[in-house]
């Protein structure tokens, strides 16, 4: 059953008098009864949340039979919209405190309970040091400051939180018709008055049949007048907290009346089964369809899990389908990385976990292909899923929007599977995707599908950059139009989703010079259109920049990421150590909002939080768009609720990130060595230049360390005036080598073989002329 329908029991007791009922579940549900004056009483209640609920039917305080009875409400078809606004309190710290670097200062402030959150730092208008927080206990607080992780001088600082200060939900005015009725397409108000609230973020989420719109406007007297506006008709619920506590009322329940949009869906949901456990030694594949590339220009590598970086082998299965192939050395995560000209293809950085799973779930599940981004009426749109690290469960695909879509599905047998759907109309689509009903990350994904292509065919786009194209330095290229008649536009869209219009000149008749200016760097999409349609290959991508950020090389570590408690302050480490400058984005969602701070470090960046609220924490980091292996992160949070629980709450930070190099090799030009795993005593050497040398000629023998896991190997040659001429190591793959060199003069030579820092069997050798 569905939260946004009213639930009816019909009763027969022999008499009303004695009856009572109870709807126990994730939510307040509103009961509602009815006697039909014939022996039965009709039911009614109006659960607010999805999960299972225990409903209690007694008479004369007993159950009666079957009670009580347990039935699940699920979400489908539920969307749902969310805004955060409101006041912080700014203080200035005690004395003056003028340190300029801020990147490396971060602050928290203690309550008198003992509750400890991160603030934020804030330069003040008279030049001093000043923090911004939500005040939520009275009395004095206690602020500590520190620079890598060390006090800054009078740290920490006191101050006192006054009783007209603190956050008070139920001083919260809210009026307006919007939070008892509303109609479709159009804006239905509500004001809210905070004025006699003290200090606090507001945040609002509505959920419903419809993702309504919502608008706000500060009337800049300290009231704040809302607007929704949904698109189907049906029960709303409305969330509104102040401070991290419902306001009186809240949630509300609004019926909403009025046309549709006739929107059309079709789902289909399919049983996933988990696949066989990968072992040591075995041979390992990932699957992905990606139609109209060339082979030649995808590459892909495996990151194991002591930081070994090695290609990978990708073929090509049938036409469009490739795998990439790998023979694990070690158990753990590891991470496959597929690129196609130089940029991660979408899904890229992988997680594939050889033995034992550690965890599963709908945020294992991941999903990517150009269907999830873009369409065209009337023509396949085409993504994958890749499943395997999830487990067993249900994979359920929803397409709706203004036409009803074909939906096909294939299963590829290995944790991944390919979906296609056509669609009729064109228009707003939504893409939903769930894994035990839950989505997964990302989902629902929005795109617009557009007409069919007609004339837009005949475009060509020519001398279009493939590199070296800087942020905030002007590039363009070419358009021909083959004779099509209409519209051509385009438009730019950077990493952080900002869009700017590009400038279109013609050069003759047939032919138009696009101009555009990226800002940042990192990974941008070109948008083509013609008559309002995509031409062949649009969007196109560009690397702007250096375009060294590569999301496989973070990775997060840490308490924060693990199991964590109420009311204490918790954190984690996002290691972006020569992993390039980029914007990273820290996500955190929850049955709570969290205070949250980001700060630099050595070795990166400090993500704190504090959860106010016990339930499952989802903490997403994406490094330049994409997300790291790992994301996103499930955090399981114990101890009382020091907030009100409501629904899914977001929070969330962005930083510009600078390139990082590791304490232990800045001497050596940013270069970390992996932490290699090896044994040198399983080396093998055979060949005649082990034992004697011949002057002016080639003198060869062979290594084979195919046996002795990963590390470097070196070769050097000493003789009786100083190293030999020519020394020369080619790798014949699986780790065999063939070396040769030349000596100069006659004498005796030393030479030296080693695995990593140690000596091969019988190195050093003696070698004669």
């Amino acid at each position: 059953m569905n939260i946004y329908t009213n639930i009816d029991l019909i009763i027969s007791p022999s008499t009303a008098g004695g009856l009572s009922l109870a709807v126990e579940g994730p939510s307040k549900a509103d009961i509602s009864c009815h006697d039909n004056k014939d022996g039965t009483v009709s039911v009614t209640y109006l659960p607010t949340a999805p999960g299972e609920y225990r409903i209690s039917v007694k008479f004369d305080d007993k159950h009666i039979k079957g009670s009580p009875y347990n039935t699940k409400v699920t979400g489908e078809g539920r969307k749902r919209n969310q805004i955060s606004v409101g006041s912080c309190s700014e203080v200035s710290l005690p004395g003056k405190v003028l340190d300029k670097d801020f990147r490396l200062l971060n602050a928290s402030i203690q309550a008198p309970s003992g509750l400890e959150e991160p603030c934020f730092l804030k330069r003040l208008v008279n030049g001093n040091l000043g923090i911004s927080f939500t005040p939520r206990e009275i009395g004095q607080h206690v602020v500590s400051v520190k620079r890598m992780g060390q006090h800054i001088v009078n740290s920490p600082f006191k101050i006192t939180v006054g009783e007209r200060e603190v956050g008070d939900a139920k001083k919260v005015k809210v009026t307006g018709n919007g939070l008892k009725e509303g109609k479709t397409h159009v804006e239905n108000l509500f004001t809210v008055d905070t004025r006699s609230a003290g200090y606090g973020g507001l945040s609002l989420s509505i959920e419903g049949p419809s993702k309504a719109e919502i608008q706000c406007k500060d009337n800049e007297d300290g009231t704040l007048t809302i607007s929704y506006r949904p698109t189907e008709p049906g029960y709303y619920i409305v969330n509104l907290k102040f401070a991290d506590h419902h306001v009186d009322g809240s949630p509300f329940t609004v019926k909403v009346t009025g046309e549709g949009s006739n929107c059309q869906r079709e789902k289909i949901e399919r049983r996933r089964e988990a696949v066989p456990l990968t072992e040591v030694g075995s041979n390992c594949k990932l699957t992905f369809k990606m139609p109209g590339v060339l082979p030649y220009d995808l590459s892909s590598t495996v990151t194991s899990p002591c930081g070994i970086t090695e290609d990978a082998e990708i073929n090509e299965i049938e036409d469009g389908l490739y795998a990439v192939h790998f023979v694990p050395k070690e158990l753990g995560v590891h991470t496959v990385s597929v690129r196609y000209k130089e940029v991660h293809i979408p899904g890229s950085p992988f997680q594939f976990t050889v033995g034992p799973m550690s965890d599963g779930g709908a945020h294992r599940v991941h999903a990517g292909g150009s269907g999830l981004e873009r369409g065209e009426q009337g023509q396949p749109c085409e993504f994958n899923v890749w499943t395997r690290e999830a487990g067993p469960g249900s994979l359920a695909i929803s397409v709706e929007g203004p036409s009803k879509a074909e939906i096909d599905f294939k299963d590829r047998k290995d944790g991944s599977c390919y979906v296609s759907y056509v669609v009729g109309e064109p228009g707003e689509y939504r893409i939903g995707i769930k894994f035990n009903d839950q989505h997964i990350p990302d989902s629902p994904y929005k795109l617009f599908m557009s007409p069919a292509m007609g004339d837009a065919h005949k475009l060509e786009v020519a001398q279009f950059p493939t590199s070296g194209v800087q942020a905030d330095y002007p590039a363009q290229f070419m358009v021909r139009k083959n004779g099509a008649v209409g519209q051509l536009d385009a438009k730019v869209v950077s990493p952080s989703g900002a869009e700017d219009d590009c400038f279109i000149q013609s050069i003759d008749q047939d032919m138009y010079s696009v101009r555009f200016m990226p800002r940042d760097n990192g990974v941008h999409n070109i948008h083509v259109k013609f008559n309002g349609v995509h031409i062949p290959g649009s969007p196109y991508r560009l690397k702007v920049g250096k375009g060294d950020a590569d999301p496989a090389a973070v990775h997060a570590t840490g308490s924060g990421l693990g199991d964590v408690k109420t009311g204490h302050k918790t954190d984690f480490i996002v290691d972006t150590c020569n992993a390039g400058a980029g914007t990273l984005a820290v996500t955190i969602d929850g049955p709570s909002k969290v205070s949250m701070d980001c700060t630099e470090v050595e070795e990166g960046y400090k993500v704190r939080y504090t959860p106010l609220v016990p339930g499952e924490y989802y903490i997403s980091l994406k490094y330049n768009g994409y997300h790291i292996v790992g994301s996103p992160f499930k955090v399981t949070c114990t101890g009382e609720d020091l907030a009100e629980r409501g629904p899914q709450e977001t929070s969330s930070v962005v930083v510009e990130t600078v390139h990082k190099v590791s304490k232990a090799h800045k001497g050596g030009a940013g270069v970390v060595l992996p932490h290699f795993k090896s044994n040198a005593t399983l080396v093998t050497s055979k060949g005649m230049g082990l034992k004697r040398a011949y002057v002016g000629k080639q003198n060869l023998f062979s290594i084979s360390a195919s046996d002795a896991g990963n590390n470097i190997l070196f070769v050097g040659i000493y003789g009786p005036k100083g190293p030999c001429e020519e020394i020369f190591i080619k790798h014949m793959k699986q780790n065999n080598y063939q070396v040769s060199y030349i000596v100069r003069e006659r004498g005796e030579y030393i030479l030296l073989v080693k695995w990593g820092d140690d000596h091969i069997p019988g190195s050093p050798f003696k070698i004669d002329t």
